[in-house]
């Protein structure tokens, strides 16, 4: 065995996203070298005998969850996988040093039976036994479950997600990594890629928990704000903390509020998506006082999302993507990203559902079914104070329900955009722009707000059918309600999450809007 690999692979870290230069150069180095190891020499394989494998999990009763994975890779292949008649194979020593360093995924856990596993690999013995060949299977499947696949489907739904879950057959996507040995490190078609972006931001906030965090920002007592050209204590203090997480290029300790922090304090607030005010407020001091360990489990608990993310978001030609903490819709095609638009979406009480589906029509001048739960709950006891109120809204009975007619102020807007679910939720205009103006933007019924409802529409219809803004225009204010059928059906991703990063690991930070981390973290932690 190549003791020089494993040397390599533990030495192989990533610096910070700040270098970024080098650290592609760096990371690509790493790939490199696990592509060079020697996977299997199918010259020297060796038969098994599987009626050794009711003791070997009676004695690794940790790895039972796996007994049925393990027995069906062994009917594909009726020899043994991790050794040859040489002893180890050298693929065998990379996932070991990945599952032995199962933090580096945002995982919080040692993996079974760690020290037996590091005899296996460290003692030098490279003679094949089954013992040892069942215990790196069971290694990998492990891996496998924990940082390719995540919690289970049903444990999932418990935190309010619903978009639908890939499921990988991982005895036959060992047989790709045999062949791509690479892959374990780096697969975008298995995992949603944003997954290896946060990864990095991992990496880089655990350097800066290593070297002590940040200190606490304190206001002076009955401060509010302070703004450029003032001189304070908490001046110094904002100016640090941004500097540690790299809003900053240097730290001249300046208690004076200059153009150098402004800066800065506007970036900030521009890429957490807030309209800057060229202040230190009390909001923002409380923001930059979350301690760093809080934004690691907050990372953490978003690569577990990723996990979930179906693989297929990776190759998408042209799909729609809404992600609720962060309050904005965007759409994507051939990799660019056509629009983005401020959104509203559910309150606390009607929380907008994680799904997704396909946009198959468009809906201009629509009528506004109202639920029947609105009905019930706000219509109803409206009428009976005030007879008039259908006629002032502008709504009709249409049956046992009712319905706002066509027009600017319906409710829906000027137009809707529908991918038919079970859980009544669409994409629609709204006559109630101010809302877009606020920070926090959780008001409506479960249903999407959209800002730029008409340039989504815009964009849609020009490239699906050669519309143009004229037309567009005219359907939407027409008297009668009327639809356009998309003869390429969009993905729609409804999706939560409250970190993202871009691809040098520099993560941004959202709120929690529906208090959904701190339940994903207790069963991730436990």
């Amino acid at each position: 065995m190549k003791k020089h690999l494993i040397s390599a692979l533990l030495m192989i870290t990533c610096i910070a996203s700040v270098i970024s230069c080098k650290k592609k150069t760096e990371e690509q180095k790493e790939m490199d070298e696990i592509a060079r190891a020697d996977v299997h020499d199918h010259d020297n394989i060796i038969p098994i005998d599987t009626t050794n494998f009711d003791a070997f999990f009676a004695k690794y009763p940790k790895f039972k969850d796996f007994e049925g994975e393990v027995r069906k890779l062994y009917q594909k292949h009726d020899h043994y996988i991790w050794h040859d008649k040489k002893g180890l194979i050298e693929f065998a020593d990379v996932l070991h040093h990945l599952s032995s360093n199962l933090e580096e995924e945002g995982v919080k856990k040692n993996i079974p039976y760690k020290d037996t596993l590091d005899q296996l690999f460290y003692k030098g013995n490279n003679e094949p036994d089954i013992e040892s060949e069942l215990l790196v299977s069971s290694m990998y499947f492990y891996y496998a479950k924990n940082v390719l696949q995540g919690l289970d489907p049903e444990q999932s739904k418990e935190t309010g997600w619903y978009l639908p879950r890939d499921r990988v057959d991982y005895v036959s996507y060992l047989d790709t990594l045999m062949k791509k040995p690479e892959l374990i490190k780096k697969d975008k078609e298995e995992v949603f890629t944003q997954y290896y972006n946060l990864r990095k931001g991992l990496e880089k906030y655990r350097i800066i928990q290593k070297k002590g965090g940040w200190g606490k920002i304190t206001l002076d007592q009955g401060v509010k704000s302070i703004k450029v050209g003032d001189s304070a204590q908490a001046v110094a203090q904002v100016r640090n903390r941004l500097f540690i997480e790299g809003y900053m290029s240097n730290d001249s300790k300046s208690t004076v509020f200059d153009n150098e922090l402004l800066k800065a304090i506007n970036t900030y607030e521009s890429v957490h998506h807030r309209d800057p005010d060229s202040t230190i407020t009390s909001s923002i001091v409380n923001e930059l006082n979350i301690p760093v360990e809080e934004r690691i489990k907050t990372i953490t608990v978003n690569m577990e999302r990723c996990r979930w993310v179906p693989a297929a978001i990776n190759s998408e030609k042209e799909y729609i993507a809404v992600n609720i903490p962060s309050y904005r819709l965007f759409y994507f095609r051939d990799k660019d990203t056509v629009l983005v638009s401020k959104v509203v979406v559910g309150k606390a009480l009607h929380k907008t559902v994680i799904f997704s589906g396909e946009m198959s029509y468009i809906v201009f001048s629509p009528y506004w079914n109202v639920p029947q739960s609105i009905l019930k709950n706000e219509i109803e006891p409206a009428i009976a104070k005030n007879p008039n109120y259908l006629a002032q809204h502008n709504m009709e009975w249409n049956g046992k329900s009712v319905r706002q007619k066509p027009g600017k102020n319906n409710s829906l807007g000027l137009v809707k955009f529908m991918f038919p679910n079970s859980n009544n939720i669409y994409l629609h205009d709204t006559p109630a722009k101010s809302l877009f103006n606020k920070e926090d933007r959780a008001f409506s019924h479960g249903c999407v707000r959209v800002q730029k409802a008409r340039e989504l529409a815009i964009a849609i219809t020009g490239k699906d059918g050669g519309w143009t803004e004229k037309q567009v225009d005219a359907a939407m204010h027409k008297s009668t309600e009327n639809s356009y059928t998309l003869k390429k059906k969009i993905p729609v991703y409804l999706t939560y999450f409250t970190a993202w990063a871009d691809k040098n690991g520099n993560v941004v930070f959202f709120d929690d809007v529906y208090d959904r981390d701190d339940r994903l973290s207790s069963m991730l932690y436990m």
